[in-house]
This record gives C-alpha cells, structure tokens and sequence, in this order.
C-alpha cells in the first residue's frame, strides 16, 4: 500500500507539472506565466437565481485547503436535482450568488490542510462539498471525504455518494426495512431510485413498487419487482396487487403525491418525504406551481397517525451534513455502502458524461426527466462544439439569451433527487 501511495503521488505530482507547463506554454507570445495565471481554475458559476442562461464556465481563484480541510482535483462531479432546485433559488435559505453549484465530486488529492490524518497526496478519493464542486479543483473538511474502492471509475465515485447514503438512510436508519417488507419509490429509473432498489436486493423477500416514465420501463424492469407508469393510477395498482398496501413510501414528489403516499401505508408503515419535484414546472422559479404543490398536500393530523399506527418522517442528507453536523453517521454508512460495493451487491448507475461546458444541456436533460441513473460532469471531457458555445463565458448570447418555457410544456418533469 505504501508503494501504491507513492506511485500515486508521483503521478500527481506529474499531472500538476505537466497543467503548469500547459498553462505556460498559453500565458503570452512570450511564453511567459502571467502572475495568478497558476493559481487559477474553470468552474461553472451561476451568475444569478433563474433559467440556464445564468450558467458560465468562467475562470475562477483556485483554493488552497484550510486546517482539517483536502485539496482535491477533480475528475468528475455529480449533478443531482437539488442542483436544478439551486438554481432556480427554489431552496430554503439560498445562498448569495455568484456561486459555484455542486455537492459531490471524485478526485485526486492534491495537498493536505494541517491536521489532516488518514490521507495521502495521490490518495482517489470521492466526496461531499458544501456548493463548489463543480470545479478543476475542490477543498473540503476530511470528514467528509472517503477513498475510492480500486475497481471503481471517477464517474462511478461521482454517481455513489448522495444518491446512497440518501437512499441507505431512509431505507434502514430511518425505516428499518427488513426482510419481507415492501416499499414504494417514485423516480425507480433516477439516480436514487436505482440506488433504492439495489439496497433492497441485499434483504430478502423485499417487494419494491417503483414509478418511471414508460419509456424508462424496459431499461429498469428488472430492478423493481412491480413498475408502473408515473401518470398512471398507482394507489389502486398497488392496491390490487396488496391489499394493505406498502411498508415503506419514499416521496421526492410531494404535492397530492403526499396524501396518496399516507394512504398506501401499511400499520406500522413509514412515509418519507425527501423532495418536492411537483414545485418545479418551469425553467425558472414558479410561484404558483410552489402554491399548488403547497395546498395539494394533505394537512397531517397527529391524532390520525396516532389512530392508524403510522409514521411521517422527513430526510435531507445535505442539512443532515452540513447544518446539523453528523458527519460522523455518514461516515459509518459509507463504511458500510463500500463494503456492499466491493462484494458486488451494488453499483452505482451512470446515465451519461458531460463536460463542463454542457452542463446547460445535463441540466435540460434532468429537467425533462430524460436519465436513468446519474449524469455526471467531465471535468477533463472536451466539450462538443455546439453544446460548448452557450455555456461559456464568452458566449455571444450572454445575459440576452431568451428562456423558453413554452417550449417544454409537453416534457416530462424529473423528480427531486437529493
């Protein structure tokens, strides 16, 4: 392990040379580096709150690691609803912009903050960022981040942390599946979807009831047991196939989704709800879909869970992260999800590569509901040219792009993955 170690900083240490001479040979006519020019990264950064015209890949300060913190270069980031949500402002609380979107990354480590143990310079590493991982380069606090299995790609890293843990806590931190039980999930063919049935194979006689768009059905068929249109009636489906319905509800829909959830529970069953796609219609940020979704769900009476023996529970793995401080927990459950992986129990599902400059048309393509699995973003991925020109800081459509709405009036919406 020693000598892999070393190797691996050795060719760190080859690839920061070998972009510092690329960086030379482009500083002038002179060949010279202009001051700053080694410090400097690409990174996609939204400008403002709205529609895919506020994306750029600009050039930004690269940052240098504080104490506890690495220093990552990155190989790939993942691209989650919540980054959609982000852009939008369609959050609680949303952070001031210019920002750098993304909350998850694979990478090399490049330089060790003080008091960082357990790590080594060239270690592959994959982990959770508070915003800014979509960037060439990334610094974290150590607790969050974990070295990648030796089998395992960047884009596979990318795809594993959020989609995982999220589904790995609601299944048995907070819903204490078991053998026999059952368990419905909407978005079967996302990225936590797909993570959701996996998870379920490892216990036996689980039944999974899974939701997708039909043109998905093919792909995913043989990862849930039961797979039923998104527009179709799915309560009476169920239903007719159990009769007292299910043990376990995962909603990343919300709106009248909730009340149906609440209705399909066993006694003793579980509803959890972990996103609110139905608030997101539009390219950009919608007041009335947000009132909509609002008045759809169904008011919660705790005399009536009392009297019907079941559980409401809620889950967000980034203010689990970020705000309430249990990174020691996630680090248990990533312990425990590399295990699965490295017996082959699981594996994380990549719908596509994207480099960074078309993180315009990544984005579309969850807003429309068109992935299975997780899209990941490329850093060293060359752009295809006509993608590449609208995402760029020199993009002559700059602020004076037009967002068309309209024009996807008749596309399916993407669930919220977290």
């Amino acid at each position: 392990m020693a000598k892999e170690g070393a190797q691996r900083a050795e060719e760190t240490e080859q690839m920061i040379e070998k972009e510092g001479g690329r960086e030379a040979a482009e500083g002038g006519a002179g060949g010279s580096l202009r001051a700053g020019d080694a410090k400097e990264m690409r990174a996609v950064v939204l400008s403002a709150f709205g529609g895919l015209n506020k994306l750029r890949v600009s050039k930004k300060a690269m940052p240098e690691p504080q104490e506890g913190e690495l220093k990552i270069r990155v190989k790939a980031c993942g691209l989650n609803f919540i980054d959609l949500m982000v852009r939008q402002g369609n959050i609680d609380n949303p952070p001031k912009t210019p920002l750098v979107p993304g909350f998850e990354c694979s990478g090399i480590v490049e330089a060790l903050g003080d008091s960082v143990k357990g790590f080594e310079i060239g270690d592959r590493v994959m982990a959770f960022v508070n915003y800014n991982a979509w960037a060439e380069v990334v610094c974290t606090p150590v607790e969050f981040v974990y070295k990648i299995p030796d089998d395992m790609s960047f884009s596979e890293a990318a795809a594993f942390p959020m989609n995982f843990v999220t589904a790995y806590m609601m299944l048995f931190e907070v819903a204490n599946l078991r053998e026999g039980m059952s368990v419905l999930v909407h978005s079967a063919g996302g990225g936590v979807g797909q993570a959701v049935a996996q998870l379920c194979s490892t216990i036996p006689n689980v039944t999974v009831f899974g939701t997708a768009s039909s043109f998905k059905h093919e792909a995913i068929k043989n990862s849930v047991t039961h797979l039923f249109d998104r527009n179709a009636d799915y309560v009476q489906e169920v239903k007719r196939i159990s009769t007292d319905g299910v043990d376990i509800v995962l909603d990343c829909l919300c709106g009248e989704n909730t009340g149906k959830g609440l209705s399909l529970l066993k006694p003793l069953g579980t509803y959890i709800l972990y996103g609110s796609s139905n608030m997101v219609t539009g390219e950009t940020k919608s007041f009335f879909s947000f009132a909509k979704s609002w008045w759809q769900v169904e008011k919660v009476n705790p005399i009536k869970l009392y009297e019907e023996n079941k559980v409401i529970a809620g889950f967000s793995l980034l203010n689990l992260l970020f705000k309430q401080n249990r990174g020691g927990l996630i680090k248990g459950v990533m312990d425990k999800l590399l295990n699965l992986y490295n017996s082959k129990k699981i594996k994380p599902v990549v719908d596509s590569l994207w480099a960074l400059e078309e993180v315009k048309e990544a984005m579309q393509r969850i807003h429309d509901r068109g992935n299975i699995g997780k899209l990941i973003l490329d850093v060293e991925k060359a752009p295809t040219p006509l993608m590449a020109n609208d995402s760029t800081e020199t993009s002559e459509a700059g602020e004076e792009e037009e967002d068309h709405e309209g024009d996807n009036e008749n596309k399916e919406r993407m669930p919220f993955i977290q």
